[in-house]
């Protein structure tokens, strides 16, 4: 188990151009807290760069502390990668965010979610498709996941709070920023009866480069991704797109091929996405029944705590070593690596045992 203060995690956050990759291979060769303490060169001995070497060694633990001040008193949670509250999904995805910044009920981020997408410029029929499915995905117990931007995703974050489904909003601003504007009451509902999710840290004002970047949150967390109305260029092809690479479910409502907002959905249905005509087609797909895929979601935290898997990288590691880092008999890992060789969690090559990818 990875052990890393709040003020320490925050800290790497603030390093630009560290991702979660490049702190995983640090890892893998000193303590994280360790980086703090280390030379410039010492650094650099490890493979990181000077720019990001210089920013380690520079720390402003001024400025860390004031985010943390600030994230308390906005009640605004911080989860780091190493956390047990971090969501297994995101773990699974292209560039996971190291940081959330959470405000309302964390505890969503574990159920079962589908996020439905679509046009900022919804038609009003579109809207209530999007109302509908969500607040029957709430009434089945599915979380509903969205941007919180007008049209679509606004409408859906209502349907979900009109049941006791719950709702996540990924934000492409500072958890404690309200965008759009006109989305103020359903922000603050959001707080109370759902959950607000940044990775960008408090008062981070919209940027036409986050919104893009969220999308990855927003398909990662989610079982599937359903597109309501969408134009053939839009965010919301570009969650879908995020959908298809994290192996999720896509589905889109199909329209009237004289609407422009219907090209995006019909693009993504030519391209294999499931042609959605009712909550059903939805259900149907993802799990049997919700609980299920609740049952998926929690089975994977609790193989993040399995001694042999968290001792286990990509690269080959005999069964002595695990042995020598698990401090298990060999015996009784050998046995931990058949089962999980039968999850397809690891695969047995020459000279040793890997870690694959996706379970």
């Amino acid at each position: 188990m990875t052990t890393i203060s709040l003020r320490e995690a925050l800290a790497l956050h603030l390093c630009r151009g560290l991702g979660v990759s490049t702190i995983l291979a640090l890892q893998q060769k000193v303590p994280l807290p360790d980086v703090f303490t280390l030379s410039k060169a010492d650094l650099c001995q490890l493979g990181l760069n000077e720019k990001l070497a210089q920013q380690l060694i520079t720390t402003d633990w001024s400025h860390v502390d004031r985010i943390i001040e600030q994230c308390t008193a906005l009640n605004i949670h911080v989860i780091h990668y190493f956390d047990e509250q971090y969501p297994a999904a995101l773990t699974h995805i292209c560039s996971p965010p190291w940081l959330l910044f959470c405000r309302g009920n964390r505890a969503l981020l574990h159920q079962p979610q589908i996020a439905i997408v679509g046009s900022r410029s919804a038609s009003r029929m579109g809207k209530e498709i999007g109302y509908d499915f969500a607040r029957q995905l709430g009434e089945a117990n599915f979380v509903t996941t969205s941007g919180m931007a007008r049209g679509i995703d606004g409408a859906a974050h209502c349907g979900a709070l009109s049941t006791s489904g719950g709702t996540i909003a990924v934000m492409g601003t500072g958890a404690d920023v309200v965008y759009p504007k006109r989305h103020t009451e359903l922000y603050w509902r959001i707080v109370e009866q759902g959950l607000i999710v940044s990775e960008f840290v408090p008062g981070t004002l919209p940027h036409g480069t986050n919104f893009p970047r969220r999308n990855r949150i927003i398909s990662g967390l989610s079982l599937g991704v359903l597109l309501v109305e969408a134009e053939i260029k839009s965010g919301s092809l570009v969650t879908a797109r995020y959908a298809i690479e994290q192996n999720k479910e896509v589905f889109a409502i199909p329209g009237s091929i004289r609407h422009s907002l219907s090209e995006g959905c019909h693009f993504l249905i030519k391209q294999g996405a499931k042609l959605t005509e009712n909550v059903s087609d939805i259900i149907e797909e993802v799990s049997f029944l919700p609980e299920n895929s609740l049952y998926i979601i929690e089975s994977e935290r609790k193989q993040e705590t399995c001694p042999v898997l968290q001792n286990l990288g990509y690269e080959v590691t005999d069964v002595d070593t695990l042995a020598l880092r698990t401090q298990w008999p060999v015996e009784q890992v050998l046995a931990r690596l058949l089962d999980l060789e039968l999850e397809d969690k690891v695969e047995r090559v020459l000279n040793g045992y890997i870690k694959l990818a996706r379970g």
